[in-house]
């Protein structure tokens, strides 16, 4: 139970010190927009470099990866028609909502989640890999167009492309499949600067949350409970269903579905919803209500399931 408590001090640490720099106003009225976009185009890149480019592939492509993939999309799928089609949600709202609800934060608290509860920091990589190289794509792509008004699939596929992360991400995942292994004078400083990202993050939404009360926005209410909901429950029912009826995990690779389906939302969906001025207030709160209530799910999915 230590690893649960030891990730959460360690994130919310971070937050605190954000929320307290926001409350002084200590660095100006700029900071969140200066600090997001540093997160996004500079910082995130170099840490998803280095996390996939230090990963087994064995772990990468094994069994895990489909439950985590399908468990995602299932809660996608749910929030989406909701958000979209029955709330009548714009496009960029709706992909956020439904990040909101399915992509966990597999970085800054999966990580070390892993490699307290579960053992092995290893096996929160397939979650990364199938987040970065195939939700994220498609999800920036969403949100270009909704944002930009781009409406040619060339011109869509050209902004993603050249998105930062995607190109961090692509590259960690050649590096690691190639079998090359850095020399120090190569990844020391890359390592430096990828460390710098999950603590800024953390201190980018710390600030966020000044002066801002959860679920007071009455016209994204419904999406974030529903996400909430969808995060914290359906998800890890689903990841159980799936690795021990589908895909006939061991009782270890089902508890590490289900503890990996457990994470709160990805910190990045903030970042995001930030980049694109889309969603935001979904994100921020969504985000808020699954890292505190994840912290009982995960004890309660760690006594059942270990």
């Amino acid at each position: 139970m230590i690893g649960v408590f030891t990730g959460f001090v360690v994130v919310g640490l971070a937050i605190v010190v954000g929320y307290i720099l926001g409350r002084l106003d200590l660095l100006g009225e700029h900071a969140r927009f200066v600090l997001s976009r540093l997160t996004f185009f500079v910082l995130s890149p170099f840490l998803l470099f280095v996390v996939l480019a230090g990963a087994d592939v064995r772990t990468l492509f094994s069994s895990l990866l489909p439950v985590s993939a399908l468990a995602a999309i299932v809660v996608f799928a749910v929030q989406a028609v909701f958000s979209g089609l029955l709330w009548r949600r714009g496009l960029g709202d709706t992909v956020v909502a439904a990040l909101s609800s399915g992509m966990v934060n597999s970085n800054n608290i999966g990580i070390p989640i892993s490699l307290y509860l579960l053992g092995n920091a290893a096996y929160s990589a397939p979650v990364i890999l199938v987040q970065l190289l195939v939700f994220m794509p498609i999800s920036l792509a969403l949100l270009d167009a909704a944002t930009s008004g781009a409406k040619s699939f060339g011109r869509i596929m050209r902004q993603t492309v050249r998105n930062p992360m995607l190109i961090g991400s692509a590259l960690g995942v050649l590096v690691s499949l190639s079998g090359i292994e850095l020399p120090p004078i190569a990844l020391d400083p890359l390592t430096l600067i990828a460390n710098a990202c999950v603590p800024i993050m953390l201190i980018s939404y710390g600030i966020s949350l000044h002066g801002q009360r959860v679920l007071t926005s009455a016209g994204s209410r419904r999406d974030i409970v529903l996400a909430t909901a969808l995060k914290l429950i359906a998800m890890p029912v689903v990841a159980w269903a799936l690795g021990a009826f589908v895909f006939h995990l061991s009782p270890t690779g089902v508890l590490i579905v289900v503890v990996l389906a457990s994470l709160p939302t990805a910190q990045n969906v903030f970042n995001y919803a930030q980049r694109y001025d889309v969603g935001e207030t979904i994100a921020r709160d969504t985000i808020f209500l699954t890292t505190i209530g994840c912290i009982p799910v995960l004890l309660l999915v760690s006594v059942l399931l270990s």
